[in-house]
C-alpha cells in the first residue's frame, strides 16, 4: 500500500476486456472452470446495458485495470430497502495484498452509507479460502448465519 496511488470507479463498456479476463482467470482459480467466453461477455455486457442488475466497479493503478468486483441487489422487505452483493472479486495477481480490495471495498461501503435505500452489503465466498475470509472480517464484516444453497442450470 505505501505509495501506490489506486483509484476505484464505476466499469464503463471499455473495461469489458478487463472484466472477462479477470472473470476467466478466478474461475479457473477457485473453481478449476474453464468459462464459455461468448457467454460471460454476453454476461458482463448485461449490466451495462441493464442498471436494474447491477454494476461493476474497477480499481486502477497508473490508469492500468487491477481489480474489478461485481455489485448486484437483493431487495429486503423486511429493511423496505436493497442488499448489495459484492460479486465476481478479482485482483490481478501481481497486485493482490496490495491494498487493491480493501480500496474497492471501502469505496462501496461509503457510497452504500451515503444512500437510504441500501441497507446493507453481503457476499459469499469458498469455504476453504480463508485468505479471502480473513481479509473480509479485517474490514470489518462478520459471518452470516445463512448458509448458501443453489441449483446451477447453466455451468
Amino acid at each position: 500500500m505505501n505509495d501506490i496511488n489506486i483509484t476505484v470507479r464505476e466499469a464503463t463498456r471499455e473495461d469489458t476486456e478487463s472484466i472477462v479476463r479477470f472473470q476467466q482467470g478466478m474461475a479457473v482459480e477457485t473453481e478449476g472452470k474453464v468459462l464459455d467466453e461468448a457467454l460471460l461477455r454476453d454476461g458482463i455486457t448485461e449490466i451495462f446495458d441493464s442498471t436494474q442488475k447491477g454494476f461493476y466497479l474497477v480499481a486502477e493503478v497508473n490508469n492500468v485495470v487491477v481489480g474489478s468486483l461485481l455489485i448486484t441487489y437483493e431487495w429486503s422487505d423486511w429493511r423496505n430497502a436493497t442488499f448489495w452483493w459484492i460479486q465476481s472479486v478479482f485482483v490481478d495477481a501481481n497486485w493482490r495484498r496490495k491494498g487493491v480490495y480493501r480500496s474497492m471495498h471501502d469505496y462501496v461501503v461509503n457510497v452504500a452509507k451515503s444512500r437510504k435505500d441500501i441497507c446493507g452489503i453481503r457476499l459469499y465466498v469458498e469455504r476453504t479460502n480463508t485468505i479471502a475470509q480473513q481479509t473480509y472480517k479485517d474490514l470489518g464484516m462478520s459471518h452470516s448465519h445463512y448458509d448458501l444453497y443453489e441449483t446451477d442450470i447453466v455451468l
